[in-house]
């Protein structure tokens, strides 16, 4: 019985020797692959574990196939796990099944600890930040120090208007400086060109939205340094006439011959015409006169003259003119010209004094002076009757040569001082003793 068993144990042997010989290698495949995708695994988890974000990622492989599963808190993330498990070696296909995160608690930790993160690092970078803002105090208070006192500025600048715009210069530069300083105690002087190219696209906007005040601004500045009239000067612009009061850093201020004020921006000052009336003293003023037809006109310029001569406010130089300007309807146009010193006599009444004195004359010398004549045709065609005193053709009066001075000192002359230009420079003169320190005109600027 024992040689039987021992028989077959050995006929068995070889037998089962071949089956394993024959068997098929899946199943060394089999604990092959086991072994890769363990590997491949392990791989993704330690890259996975160095990055953030994906602490809540499990990873499994089966042959190849990576099967992800987890939540992130960035949906971007997830989508960048493909191409980040696609370069392990070996693996086949990726199914990926993260999703985002929707926990309150696990989305606002993160944002906490960045928080916390930059208080504490803001703290730690407190002390140089307070440095650099003490310095930069201290060049600004340097800067308005210099800027506050009236020399050199006052000295370099030829009215107080140009000196602030020094000063302002002076404070804008060391604000500049002390911002360049600070910033490179902070080592951040890459923030400078951002800072500075902002500021000049606020600067042209700025620049576009108030062209009208910066045109006022630069028009004050060439008014001020090249000044075309003078306070109480007697000045037209634009048909705007009246005595200079102030001129502003927006407008120029003018006391009409009625006491208005009338203000008129410095970039239409600038741009105008300006009839000065004051800048020359002689002054000319002028009237006309009609002699009627046949009369002698060489006397009559001769007797005009005589009459401007005879006047005491008269200037003898220069010297008064007469001349014939036309040939009217009913009259001989005679103009007549006289110059007076503006600073002593006034204007309106001295034009007013000549011409009554002159009437005198004409009168005094049988000169007629008629008064212009109409004929009026009817719808009949036929002219109506000339009234009696109606121009004719005849013989003017008797003339006669007269004594000019004679008639002016029988018509006697009132008094032609300047009066109302003297009230009005009184009343210009009260309100600059008001004002003063915001008027840009300087006895000591440069004429035009």
């Amino acid at each position: 019985m024992m040689r039987l068993l021992l028989l077959l144990l050995c006929l068995s042997l070889p037998l089962s020797l071949h089956a394993q010989s024959e068997q098929p290698s899946g199943t060394i495949t089999v604990d092959g692959s086991a072994e890769a995708d363990a590997a491949i695994a392990t791989r993704i988890r330690d890259i996975l574990g160095e990055l953030d974000g994906f602490d809540d990622i499990s990873v499994t492989v089966s042959s190849g196939i990576v099967t992800l599963r987890g939540t992130t808190l960035d949906a971007s993330k997830a989508d960048d796990l493909n191409e980040l498990v696609g370069r392990v070696q070996g693996v086949v296909a990726i199914e990926n099944e993260v999703t985002e995160s929707t926990d309150v608690v696990e989305r606002l930790n993160p944002a906490v600890e960045r928080f916390m993160a930059r208080f504490w690092q803001t703290v730690a970078f407190l002390p140089l930040a307070l440095i650099a803002f003490g310095v930069f105090v201290l060049i600004i208070m340097l800067g308005f120090f210099i800027a506050r006192r009236k020399q050199p500025w006052n000295r370099l600048a030829p009215n107080a208007f140009i000196a602030d715009i020094y000063r302002q210069i002076i404070r804008l530069a060391f604000i500049l400086g002390g911002l360049v300083v600070a910033l490179d105690i902070l080592n951040a002087t890459a923030l400078l060109s951002g800072i500075l190219g902002a500021a000049g696209i606020v600067g042209l906007a700025i620049g576009f939205a108030v062209r009208d005040t910066v045109e006022n601004f630069i028009a004050s500045i060439m008014l001020s340094i090249r000044q075309p009239f003078r306070p109480n000067d007697a000045i037209e612009i634009n048909g705007d006439e009246g005595k200079v009061i102030r001129l502003t850093s927006r407008a120029t201020i003018l006391l009409s011959w009625d006491g208005n004020h009338i203000r008129i921006p410095n970039s239409t000052v600038f741009k105008s015409r300006i009839l000065n009336y004051s800048r020359n003293p002689e002054r000319r003023f002028q009237f006309d006169l009609g002699p009627a037809y046949g009369t002698d006109m060489a006397m009559a310029e001769r007797l005009a003259l005589d009459t401007m001569h005879a006047l005491p406010f008269v200037l003898e130089t220069p010297a008064p003119a007469v001349w014939i300007t036309e040939l009217g309807g009913s009259s001989i146009g005679l103009r007549v010209t006289a110059w007076i010193d503006q600073r002593e006599t006034g204007l309106v009444s001295a034009k007013s004094e000549a011409i009554r004195v002159a009437l005198a004359a004409f009168e005094a010398a049988g000169i007629e002076m008629p008064e212009p004549t109409y004929r009026l045709i009817t719808e009949a065609g036929e002219a109506e009757a000339a009234p009696s005193n109606a121009f004719k053709p005849t013989k003017p009066p008797a003339q006669k040569s007269i004594d000019a001075a004679e008639v002016v000192e029988a018509a006697g002359v009132q008094d032609v001082e300047a009066t109302a230009d003297k009230e009005l420079e009184k009343m210009v003169d009260e309100e600059r003793a008001d004002l003063e320190r915001h008027d840009l005109l300087n006895e000591n600027a440069a004429e035009e």
